[in-house]
């Protein structure tokens, strides 16, 4: 049976927690990276097991696996029933459910006035943990994105860890580029695989450019936050970011104990879902 905890992480909640104690907005720069002792041990783990196992290969070949698009047929709010009973049946002690986390976020971007698109970006960028119902580890579902095939920046968190990557073997991975082009741009690149890349795949043909961008580079720390892998960006790419930053606090920072209401906002984000996807998509 498929299970959210497959893995060293409690829940998945923990790692967006993690990230958002790791970018606090209060936090001065120079601290950004002195959390390595303070990390839970799950969390340090979690990464180890990441790092470790996110190979070019195994990026390159869940793309090909999931690109496909044949593993489901079911409506976005389907989607999320199921992702949300399988989060709290694995997390007992979580006070809100992935659905309300999602709300959260996209009552935030609704309050600032943001377009119809950007509020159901907020409200659907986490859907592609519904990975964990395919029975994929942890690992391979969430954490901080970066790319294969080419060296590892050491703005990525615990850089240390790729010390046991299988990639460390590969010379044709140990320069900047790697197998890239200098500018040929991150559609090019084959990302470290999770939840990101995979709504993207699924949500690609239904929301405009900037909602693919959000979706498919919200968990890359490294380049959003961090200025790392400029190097790999064409024109395009550093134009489309600055839609991944403005949505990013978003993602962060809209975490709060008070609950949304489900039944008051539901016909609205029903009204929201149908404008944008048919009653049901490829998974």
């Amino acid at each position: 049976m498929a299970t959210a905890n497959a893995g060293p992480l409690d829940n998945l909640e923990q790692w967006d927690d993690f990230v958002k104690s790791r970018y606090r907005t209060d936090r001065k720069k120079e601290e950004f990276r002195i959390f390595d002792e303070s990390s839970p041990a799950v969390v340090k783990e979690f990464y180890r097991q990441n790092h470790a196992l996110q190979t070019y290969d195994f990026a390159h070949a869940k793309k090909q696996e999931y690109g496909q698009l044949t593993k489901a047929k079911m409506g976005i709010w389907e989607a999320m029933d199921r992702l949300n009973a399988l989060v709290d049946d694995s997390d007992p002690d979580t006070d809100l459910t992935q659905m309300e986390h999602n709300l959260q976020t996209a009552e935030a971007i609704r309050k600032d006035g943001h377009p119809r698109w950007m509020i159901l970006t907020g409200f659907i960028h986490d859907m592609g943990k519904v990975l964990c119902l395919f029975d994929e580890p942890q690992w391979a579902v969430v954490g901080d994105t970066f790319p294969t095939g080419c060296a590892w920046s050491d703005t990525i968190v615990f850089p240390e860890y790729f010390a046991a990557n299988a990639d460390n073997g590969r010379a044709e991975f140990q320069s900047a580029c790697g197998i890239y082009k200098e500018g040929c741009g991150l559609d090019a690149v084959d990302m470290s695989w999770g939840h990101d890349e995979y709504l993207y795949h699924v949500t690609r043909p239904y929301l405009p450019e900037e909602a693919q961008y959000m979706i498919r580079y919200h968990s890359f720390y490294p380049a959003h936050r961090e200025g790392a892998y400029q190097h790999l960006m064409n024109a395009k790419d550093r134009k489309m970011f600055d839609a991944v930053r403005d949505f990013n606090p978003y993602d962060l920072y809209s975490k709060s104990d008070v609950k949304p209401s489900l039944a008051e906002l539901k016909p609205y984000y029903e009204d929201l879902l149908t404008e944008f996807f048919p009653s049901q998509i490829a998974w």
